[in-house]
Formats: structure tokens, C-alpha cells, sequence
């Protein structure tokens, strides 16, 4: 059995991943093998401690039965700068996966993973959270992996009435030697030395 200290803690762990969704009593008491009466005590008393921190940036709420932290609505204007400058922006590796999902759609994270070479779920969910990319189904295979394409959203933020005019891609020849292109690319700047 956990302690005191813990389970409060444990909560708190709980209330962050849920983020925009938030928890129910009945959710906590559940995870937590708890009864709802002791789930609810357990609350009363966080909301009690994050209501007396001295320092924050934001508060516990129960909205409906639905617990969840929220922002200080006194700093919502710089709050809403920040999410306006961080729409308007996507790093390199957001654009590259972008690109792929729209060049190929339907295709899997997976399928992505292989193109790029490196993980891409922290990309993918930053996309479908930015509405750039959604779920247009699953693939027929094995565990039914989730199938990305591009939204509306996409097709306004980048001016395009349809996919047709994206830029066309060079074909690559089946003869590209990887290997090759490096060892060259790497005597011509030995011998520029």
C-alpha cells in the first residue's frame, strides 16, 4: 500500500498526463484501487495544497466532476502571445515529417520512421495537434496501425487547392549509390583543401 504523501503525488502524476482531459473521482478511485470517498478526500486535500502554494503558474479546478490544472487566467495574455508565436512556426523535423505524410498519405508512423530514419511520435502528435495532419484510418495489417494524411488546415496554411500542386518530386534513380554520393562529396572537399 502506498503512503500518504504518495498517493497525493501519484494524483498530481495523474492530473499532468491526463492534460486537457482531466480525471474523474471515478477515474483516480479506479486507477488507484481507492473508494470514491477516499478518492475524494484525496482531491479536496490537493486542491487544498496547490491552493496555498505560494508560487504558480497554475491552479487545480473541478469542472463538472472534472479535474484538471489550468493556467492563471491573470497571464492569459502571455499565454496566448506564446501560443500564437509557436503556431506560426515549425521546426525542421515537424516540416520533413509534414512532408512526408502529405507526399505519401495514406501512411503509418511507422512507415514515416522508416522514411526519415529517426522516431517521429513526438512530431506526429505535435502535427495533429497543430491540425496540420489527422487519422484517415487504419492500415489492414497486424495490430491496425494508424493511417495520417493531411487536414484542410494544411491545404489552407500552405495555399493549396489541391494536393496536385505540390511540388514534383525527382525521381531517384536505381542506381543511387548512398555510399558513393559521401565518398565523393567527401575527396572533392579534401581536394578543395
Amino acid at each position: 500500500m502506498m503512503e500518504h504523501d504518495d498517493i497525493l503525488s501519484v494524483i498530481e502524476g495523474m492530473l499532468f498526463l491526463s492534460g486537457d482531459d482531466g480525471l474523474t473521482i471515478k477515474q483516480i478511485s479506479s486507477v488507484l484501487e481507492l473508494n470514491k470517498k477516499d478518492a475524494t478526500s484525496y482531491m479536496d486535500e490537493l486542491i487544498q495544497i496547490e491552493n496555498e502554494r505560494k508560487i504558480k503558474g497554475f491552479e487545480l479546478v473541478n469542472y463538472g466532476g472534472v479535474f484538471k490544472f489550468i493556467t492563471l487566467s491573470k497571464h492569459h495574455y502571455i499565454y496566448q502571445r506564446m501560443v500564437e508565436q509557436n503556431e506560426n512556426s515549425l521546426s525542421n523535423a515537424a516540416l520533413e515529417t509534414l512532408a512526408i505524410i502529405a507526399y505519401n498519405q495514406p501512411i503509418t508512423r511507422l512507415h514515416v520512421e522508416e522514411i526519415r530514419g529517426v522516431g517521429c511520435d513526438a512530431m506526429i502528435r505535435k502535427l495533429v495537434a497543430k491540425a496540420l495532419i489527422k487519422e484517415v484510418g487504419r492500415e489492414d495489417t497486424p495490430g491496425k496501425p494508424i493511417l495520417y494524411g493531411v487536414t484542410d488546415e494544411f491545404m489552407d496554411a500552405f495555399s493549396l487547392a489541391s494536393l496536385d500542386e505540390l511540388p514534383q518530386l525527382k525521381e531517384l534513380q536505381d542506381d543511387f549509390d548512398q555510399d558513393d554520393i559521401f565518398n565523393t562529396k567527401y575527396t572533392e572537399s579534401l581536394q578543395e583543401q
